[in-house]
């Protein structure tokens, strides 16, 4: 029911909290910047930078709430943002979630409400030195630590070719498949622990990895739609030129793939490499 969270609730650490079933809040980032709210006086912290943020309704997914209160409160579409991960601050019986996300092209943040003094851009830099929200100065080093987001390069080639499926005879219609298996992991998404590097993934409580594959020869026909977290790099030439391409365009980024001199060429570039098992098993295939 819409509006049935506001209210105040105490946690199990004593401590009054608004949200009758949690809060969440959106943390729009780049490389050097994030979307921080200045709270008006009368609120609760008023004075201080936080997240774009409030009460999730019963019905509310955390992404769902945490869009809706940085569209109210913000002026923030949901369509030009896509999410990355979750962050979750348990105060026992109550928790906040922080949505991360990054924008889709431009994005100009505006002060949508009373509640605000202003919403605007701040440096990554600049937010040690600001007065903060408490809940977020707690969780705001975690946060900062999660970035770059989790990105998934894949060589759909090796992948498709890890199986004893006959996909040499159909492989366009191989690659179509991985890429509809893959749109769903996008999608949804994946627990922290199931990735393969976890420990940069410390405190998030869920991950929206982008992914991009990236086909060659019979299979850079493929045509699908175009998915904002799902993108496809068909290769003019080598498929691992353009693997290597994209790494240098996402350093951080975690490439699929059993060819050996592949891992080679992507450990120089210091990414990580796991192979097509843990893909096939994390899509559950």
């Amino acid at each position: 029911m819409l509006g049935d969270g506001d209210g105040w609730v105490t946690c199990a650490r004593g401590h009054r909290h608004w949200g009758r079933y949690g809060a969440a809040g959106l943390l729009i980032r780049t490389a050097e910047a994030v979307v921080l709210q200045h709270r008006a006086p009368w609120s609760h912290h008023g004075g201080t930078w936080g997240l774009p943020g409030g009460a999730r309704d019963s019905h509310e997914s955390v992404g769902t709430a945490a869009l809706r209160e940085a569209a109210e409160e913000a002026g923030i579409d949901s369509g030009s943002v896509r999410l990355t991960g979750v962050h979750t601050a348990d105060h026992g019986g109550w928790s906040y979630a922080t949505v991360l996300a990054e924008a889709v092209g431009e994005l100009t943040p505006v002060s949508a409400n009373a509640e605000s003094v202003e919403v605007r851009w701040q440096t990554v830099q600049a937010v040690d030195h600001l007065t903060l929200h408490p809940g977020f100065a707690d969780t705001w080093p975690a946060l900062r630590a999660a970035f770059p987001p989790p990105h998934l390069i894949i060589d759909a080639a090796n992948v498709v070719g890890s199986r004893p499926d006959g996909w040499w005879h159909r492989r366009l219609a191989a690659a179509r498949d991985l890429h509809d298996q893959l749109a769903v992991v996008a999608e949804s998404g994946l627990e922290p622990d199931s990735w393969p590097k976890p420990g940069r993934n410390v405190g998030l409580s869920w991950l929206y990895p982008r992914i991009t594959m990236v086909v060659e020869g019979t299979a850079s026909r493929l045509s699908v739609p175009v998915h904002p977290s799902l993108r496809v790099v068909a290769a003019d030439g080598s498929g691992d030129d353009a693997i290597v391409g994209v790494i240098r365009e996402h350093p951080g980024s975690v490439v699929v793939t059993a060819d050996r001199e592949l891992r080679q060429r992507v450990g120089a570039l210091h990414a990580d490499v796991v192979g097509p098992r843990w893909l096939w098993t994390a899509i559950g295939s």
